[in-house]
């Protein structure tokens, strides 16, 4: 017959052991969840850039007035286009790198390029609520159209992240680069169309995806992967030449 403090006791490491097995799992969790590219935290938005114009300022109105220009003079078929690349990836950048780059072909660039754009999203969102400054729609209600964001709008996430896509893929296509980096500048300017961001909101986000890239060069991890991913992009592309077979010796050849 079992004592009963020893079923105390048992019962007691049974509930240590199951307690730490969900630490664990939650620590694993955790660690699934830290970037894994870019530190925490880095770059750090409000080291890197200055702040945006400050409410009721003169370089304030100026900003707004370029706003209100873009999106009174912006087409329905310009629109359009805007509210259509809400979201965006890789492939957006298609008709700059060639046909042969579609979804579904490239697992390795896939997988590498969410896991850069989410992390530069990440950070460029820690900037965006250390800023807190309002969307140009906030302002002038009669900017307002389509659905509407409820983030921060300094600096904007579309043109943080479409840089630093541009950039890297113009790293991958070199011969593309000019095309590439133009598809990232427009991802950004867009939003202007629209009223979703001022014009210096996409100029501090160029900046930054530029100091998001630098980061993240630093990181062997990532460094290795770039290099599969080239790997990847290499034999597929459509001028890619045949690896040469390897010549047989003499002997094999009679």
């Amino acid at each position: 017959m079992n004592h009963p403090f020893k079923l105390v006791r048992r019962f007691n490491s049974s509930f240590c052991l199951a307690a730490l097995v969900l630490v664990a799992s939650a620590a694993a969790s955790l660690s699934a969840e830290t970037p894994h590219y870019l530190s925490p935290s880095q770059p750090d938005c409000s080291v890197v850039l200055a702040p945006p114009p400050l409410p009721g300022s003169a370089e304030q109105a100026a900003d707004m007035a370029a706003v209100a220009a873009a999106f009174h003079a912006c087409t329905t078929n310009e629109a359009a286009l805007a509210f259509s690349e809400k979201k965006f990836s890789i492939f957006t950048f298609t008709p700059a790198i060639g046909a042969f780059f579609q979804p579904g072909k490239f697992p390795k660039t896939e997988a590498f390029f969410e896991r850069v754009q989410t992390e530069a999203a990440a950070v460029t969102d820690i900037g965006k609520d250390y800023w807190k400054r309002p969307r140009p729609f906030t302002v002038d209600a009669t900017l307002a159209s389509g659905k509407l964001e409820k983030s921060f709008s300094y600096p904007s996430g579309h043109a943080t992240e479409g840089t630093v896509l541009a950039l890297l893929l113009a790293e991958v296509f070199p011969d593309k680069r000019e095309d590439i980096l133009a598809v990232g500048r427009n991802l950004g300017w867009h939003r202007v169309w629209i009223a979703r961001h001022y014009p210096t909101d996409i100029y501090a986000g160029r900046v930054f995806a530029r100091a998001i890239v630098r980061e993240l060069k630093a990181s062997p991890e990532f460094q290795r992967d770039l290099i599969e991913v080239k790997s990847e992009l290499a034999a597929a592309r459509p001028n890619a030449k045949p690896k040469p077979e390897a010549a047989l010796p003499v002997a094999a050849q009679h």
